[in-house]
């Protein structure tokens, strides 16, 4: 069998050498070539029809997003992220993964390299590895992604978005003219590049009017507040959700469309390093009707609320005399995880006074499925599995599935109305 072809995508040389020689290492496969920034790599993808590309998130003339963006509109292929820790650019790699990057790898820090260089290229070979054979490339974000519809009369309230944490104005999901807008947009920007063709996307939506906006932010505004002030510890119903390659796009589309008077609290274990989880939390919070936060230690669990372990924490629940609450810890791994989504689910298992709904999604691996079994054992009231169909990586729910632990499998689609409609009649 011929070696999977690579394209290596970085604007500094030295980064270009070390992130070929580590892919190389490999037999699986061979750098097909290399580009100094997005527009470049346009150019190269259509030339060299590669398997899959490393793309550096900082680059000139074109970046990663808007690369990515092009990339997954017309030519899809596996990317992984290269990223660095900075605020800036762990807000962008979730971005990224919600376009329509595979994954992601933190780069060396050129200080530290030789600490670090053995450490990235292990970890980078590992999702190649996955993305080469993954059944499919997701198209770039979920804007057109098909949304269940509402349960029993519930009303989604998703017709605004909070503005990011930078202070920019919020951007609403684009619409067929608003496309055609930016992509007009991205056209003229790129106007003298001739690798750039007339059809260049932009998921990024056109900035609407203030009028527009600040009625809509300001009802967000007022609902959260108002949901905050009534926060509730005496639920009967808990849902805990594990999830890995693919998450941030499945935990996307299931978190935003719950509505906002979900009467439960949601537990998440994203398989993620230090740092990239909080942006992860904010993101999704800006996407929700329900109050989305990176999960500290000790910290009051309430129905509407959504809690996201940390990288590099396990997450688990406990119970005091005013209620339940969050527990962290820096155990050893599990599963190879920090956080382990059967860390989460055992958590719960004491906990029968509460209606527990578990749900594992796309990922690598099997995390989850132990914890799974053993809640089910303990009388759980829902046990969810991802379909094969919509997963990006069918490895953790077909662990769960052929295990026996998983009594319900459903497309992603399918997931937020299944669990409003368990909560609303069990």
């Amino acid at each position: 069998m011929a070696p999977y072809r690579i394209l290596v995508v970085d604007d500094s040389a030295f980064m270009r050498k070390i992130i070929s020689d580590l892919i190389a290492q490999d037999r699986q496969f061979v750098i097909a070539g290399t580009a100094v920034n997005g527009a470049e790599a346009l150019q190269m993808i259509q030339q060299l029809k590669p398997d899959a590309v490393t793309l550096d998130l900082e680059m000139p003339v074109m970046n990663g997003i808007e690369a990515l963006q092009a990339i997954m509109k017309q030519s899809p292929v596996p990317v992984i992220m290269l990223s660095g820790i900075s605020e800036d650019n762990t807000r962008e790699t979730i971005k990224a993964l919600q376009y329509g990057a595979f994954d992601f790898i933190r780069k060396p820090s050129l200080g530290a390299i030789s600490q670090h260089v053995s450490e990235v290229g292990e970890l980078l070979l590992e999702k190649l590895r996955i993305a080469v054979v993954s059944k499919r490339s997701m198209p770039a974000g979920l804007q057109t992604a098909e949304k269940p519809k509402a349960v029993l009369g519930h009303k989604r309230t998703l017709d605004y978005r909070k503005p990011e944490e930078s202070g920019k104005e919020a951007k609403p999901f684009m619409r067929d003219n608003e496309q055609k807008q930016a992509a007009e947009t991205s056209i003229k920007k790129h106007a003298n590049n001739p690798l750039i063709k007339k059809k260049l996307p932009s998921a990024e939506p056109i900035k609407q009017p203030a009028s527009i906006i600040k009625p809509v932010l300001q009802n967000q505004k007022l609902q959260k507040a108002t949901q905050k002030s009534a926060d509730k510890n005496d639920f009967t119903h808990l849902v805990a959700i594990g999830t890995s390659t693919g998450g941030p796009r499945a935990l996307h589309e299931v978190i935003s469309s719950l509505p906002s008077d979900f009467a439960a609290p949601v537990l998440v274990v994203q398989h993620m390093p230090p740092k990239f989880t909080k942006s992860l939390a904010q993101r999704l919070n800006n996407f929700s009707s329900l109050q989305v936060v990176e999960a500290e230690q000790g910290e009051r669990v309430y129905a509407g609320k959504v809690y996201i372990a940390p990288g590099g924490s396990h997450m688990g629940l406990e119970k005091d005399k005013d209620g339940y609450c969050i527990k962290l810890s820096s155990e050893p791994q599990r599963n190879g995880h920090r956080p382990s989504v059967d860390v989460l689910f055992e958590s719960l298992v004491s906990f029968t006074e509460l209606q527990r709904h578990a749900v594992i999604m796309t990922g690598m691996g099997s995390d989850g499925t132990l914890g799974l079994k053993q809640l089910v054992a303990s009388g759980a009231a829902s046990a969810v599995a991802e379909a094969e169909e919509s997963c990006i990586v069918y490895g953790m729910p077909r662990s769960a599935i052929e295990s026996g632990a998983a009594n319900k499998v459903l497309p992603l689609s399918q997931i937020s109305a299944y669990l409003e409609q368990a909560i609303l009649t069990k």
